[in-house]
């Protein structure tokens, strides 16, 4: 049975809706309502409370620092007032319309106000002058917070939609909005859609249609753990403890329910009547409170009598529930490596991201000076007087102390990391794979774009298939160990003319798949021993070999081909080169032995710390591809002779036309490469990677990033010579198109070479004709010099020198597109060329 209250509420306001809220250093507890004033009642004092008369009628939102509070009223005014005194500081905003919410920043330098006006308003507090204006809602915004680090600031609008506006720019923008979740309210209803954040920053909860309570990480708005089951009304409040392990919920059917942030679970239920907002003490005591509909104020000190219960409430900081944790993805074991302990290891010297996220010093609060000896200070962390010099006493120095270089993580080409409790496993142009957890199992959904040639399947998984790779004859999947049993490498056809129509290969004990490959004759696993597996299609295993790069990053593979990257040494900037192998797995012979792979450097304005590999595939013509953080994609160049291969760039994302203007924030989530175009997932909102429901593709051509400057050329008048400019960009246009057809003549011109006799026709064919397409190129790029004037002339006859065609056919009409123009110094000499080059004589 539900408890009974523990005792006698206290009056605070006249009956009506109530706010309360603890002042940062949680010795206050504010409270304003109906009255024409406010009350501060000290923390473990049972006297009568500091009064702050002639407040404004109908206070609608609190916000509280130590020694002063901010009320928001009905008559549409912001006030600050000093507490205890009550004086009025001053006016800081003024609105049309009633104040539904007011948010403080954690810096306390701005407040966020919110009417039943079609716009929020951004004050700052020590100057109202600076005032910035948040629009994109349709309707007025009910709730307003911030999250614990002041980047974001969430805002639950009247017509059910979320948005989040990050903060820490000089201009307030829109991240993401998220619709379906929270209920479509009236601003003046007491029922909550407000975003609740977990005090680790990561997360916020609100309540949703369902009457349930969702968390939804911020970073990619995905949704992760739900507290469901326990409310038959509409939720009016939830409020974090300040640790996050426990969450208080109360409802409309008099509920008020305590949950353990890490199971979900409720730990206790209690028959609160007309509860409509929450407030834990907050510095941890274990003091509850919360205020009714009648106006009453409730300050139960001991309010969690079981001694475990007290012990989560004063206990270590608890991350927020997510299904999965990347924090826990990036702290655990690394090469060996163990896992930071929260207040653990933080990195002498730097700022360490994780640090942060793990809150302030109190988190030391588990060591214990046992001896006496002075290791740990008032605020519980380790003094440096047991330390020498800063060169001193390196032996004693912690282990994780010591300086260890940036290593890239290993990764699936295609999978994209969990965002909430699903993740795709594999995303081509074949189809998708994609995987949701169920606590217990895992679904698995394999989906095809051309329906009519192959049949979408679905399967319940006990395996939990982390890595997936698909293909036109078949899918693979990879589990890691589980309870004892080992790795699974999993392969399932499309057709089959047997009985059975699937093999399954296990992995040694102790190993796993770091990362899967898939071609139409071999199945590749790079296993966490640096060990290159490679079976047929039906498990026969053919080679096996260990990376001379290690730790592995992923691999890929095409026909006879597989292409595996590891780490290799450590750059001057601390992070370690990739290297790539390419190996011949019929022929067992290395086309390309460890050589490293080009990722460049970052622009002077990146926040990244390091250029990282994105992807690793190969091209519809087979042809090794790599897409870096950049935005560039690379296709590497005669990779069939050993020591030749070279990365060449294919497109630059950054430099695409759609992105000129400045307004769209996206990037691109790669595909394929195939039909020389870039397949790719538009991310916009700050997003990742791709998520559900499933994103359309989107195509680019290649545009390879060769550059040159345009001059602006004036006339006698002084206006700018549109013609000559018109001339420039031709000429620009044509310089990319003639580098990118020559890359692509290389890449087929490599694959007849190395086919040799067996080389077919159609081959043969292409070669010519794609040598034809760079001659009719050069061509009109000579007629674009022979416009430029005489004094071009030179470099006309380069562009002469570098016609493919041996016949003397492109040499003529070289010739006749300078005679057109009256170029007749520039014919002649073209004309001697081709005599030269007929006579074997042009290299001269």
């Amino acid at each position: 049975m539900p408890e009974r209250p523990p005792q006698h509420p206290r009056p605070a306001q006249p009956p009506g809706p109530t706010y309360l809220q603890y002042s940062p250093d949680g010795q206050r507890l504010i409270v304003a309502g109906v009255g024409n004033f406010a009350r501060s009642f000290r923390t473990g004092d049972n006297g009568e409370p500091d009064l702050l008369p002639e407040t404004h009628d109908e206070t609608y939102a609190v916000a509280s620092g130590n020694d002063y509070v901010i009320l928001g009223c009905e008559d549409g005014t912001v006030c600050e007032y000093a507490v205890p005194s009550g004086d009025l500081k001053q006016i800081l905003v003024r609105t049309t319309l009633p104040v539904r919410d007011i948010a403080l920043s954690p810096d306390e330098n701005w407040i966020a106000v919110s009417s039943d006006e079609l716009e929020v308003k951004i004050v700052n507090r020590h100057d109202i002058e600076q005032i910035t204006t948040l629009r994109e809602h349709p309707k007025p915004i009910k709730h307003l917070s911030y999250d614990p680090t002041g980047k974001y600031l969430a805002a639950s609008c009247t017509n059910g939609v979320i948005y989040i506006y990050t903060m820490g720019g000089p201009e307030p923008a829109l991240l993401r909005t998220m619709d379906g979740i929270i209920n479509r309210l009236e601003t003046a209803e007491s029922t909550s859609s407000k975003c609740v954040w977990h005090p680790d920053g990561r997360a916020f909860a609100c309540a949703t249609q369902t009457r349930d309570i969702q968390v939804i990480s911020v970073e990619d708005g995905a949704h992760q753990r739900a507290f469901a089951g326990a409310h038959n009304g509409d939720i009016t409040s939830l409020a974090w403890s300040p640790n996050g392990a426990l969450l208080a919920s109360s409802s409309a059917d008099d509920q008020l329910v305590i949950w353990e942030t890490k199971t979900q679970t409720v730990l206790k239920k209690f028959n609160y009547e007309k509860i409509i907002n929450l407030a834990w003490q907050s510095t941890g005591e274990n003091i509850f409170n919360w205020t009714t509909s009648q106006g009453e104020l409730y300050i139960i000190p001991e309010f969690l009598k079981d001694e475990a219960h007290v012990r989560l409430l004063k206990g270590p900081r608890v991350r927020a529930p997510f299904f999965h944790d990347p924090l826990h993805e990036k702290t655990a074991a690394v090469n060996g490596r163990k896992p930071l302990v929260s207040g653990q290891g933080k990195r002498a010297g730097t700022p360490d991201s994780l640090d942060e996220m793990l809150g302030p010093e109190d988190e030391y609060d588990w060591i214990e000076d046992d001896d006496g000896a002075g290791y740990i200070n008032e605020n519980g962390k380790r003094t440096n007087g047991h330390l020498g010099g800063v060169n001193g006493h390196s032996a004693k120095r912690n282990k994780q102390d010591l300086w260890q270089p940036q290593v890239h993580e290993a990764f699936q080409p295609g999978a994209t990391p969990w965002r909430g409790n699903r993740k795709y496993l594999c995303l081509n142009l074949i189809g998708f794979v994609w995987t949701v957890d169920q606590d217990t199992h895992n679904t698995v959904t394999v989906e095809f774009y051309d329906r009519e040639m192959y049949r979408d399947f679905h399967f319940t998984d006990p395996f939990l298939y982390d890595k997936a790779c698909l293909n036109e004859n078949g899918t693979l999947f990879a589990s890691p160990p589980k309870d004892g049993q080992p790795a699974v490498i999993f392969y399932r056809p499309h057709e089959t003319w047997t009985a059975r129509s699937d093999s399954r290969v296990s992995l040694p004990d102790g190993e796993e798949a770091t990362c899967i490959a898939l071609s139409n004759r071999y199945i590749v696993a790079v296993t966490n021993k640096n060990y290159v597996r490679v079976w047929t299609l039906f498990g026969t295993p053919v080679r096996m070999w260990r990376m001379k790069s290690a730790p592995a990053v992923t691999c890929s593979a095409w026909g006879d081909y597989v292409m595996t990257v590891g780490n290799g040494s450590v750059g001057a900037d601390g992070c370690t080169q990739l290297m790539y192998s390419i190996d011949d797995v019929r022929r067992d012979e290395s086309c390309q032995n460890e050589d490293v792979l080009a990722l460049g450097t970052l622009p002077p304005d990146s926040e990244e710390e390091d250029v990282s590999l994105k992807t690793v595939f190969w091209s519809d013509l087979g042809d090794p591809c790599i897409y870096d953080s950049n935005g560039v994609l690379l296709t590497l160049l005669h990779w069939r002779n050993p020591g030749q291969a070279k990365w060449v760039p294919l497109l630059d994302t950054r430099l695409l036309d759609r992105l000129k203007d400045g307004k769209r924030e996206e990037t691109y989530w790669p595909v394929a490469v195939a039909g020389e175009k870039f397949h790719c997932i538009i991310l916009k909102g700050g997003d990742k990677s791709p998520y559900f429901p499933r994103p359309l593709l989107t195509e680019f051509e290649f545009h390879v990033p060769v550059s040159r400057a345009v001059e602006k050329n004036r006339n006698d008048e002084g206006e700018e010579d549109e013609e000559e400019e018109t001339n420039a960009a031709a000429a620009v246009r044509l310089e990319e198109s003639f580098v990118r057809t020559s890359v692509m003549l290389d890449l087929v011109d490599d694959l007849v070479q190395s086919l040799g006799e067996r080389a077919g026709h159609a081959q043969k064919t292409e070669v010519m004709k794609r040598e034809i397409d760079v001659d009719k190129i050069l061509l009109q790029l000579l007629a674009v010099e022979c416009r430029e004037g005489e004094d071009r002339g030179m470099k006309a006859l380069e562009i002469v020198g570098l016609l493919k065609d041996r016949s003397g056919k492109m040499l003529e009409a070289a010739a006749k597109v300078a005679g057109r123009w009256n170029r007749t110094v520039l014919e002649d000499k073209i004309r001697d060329y081709a005599e030269r080059r007929l006579m074997g004589m042009d290299e001269e």
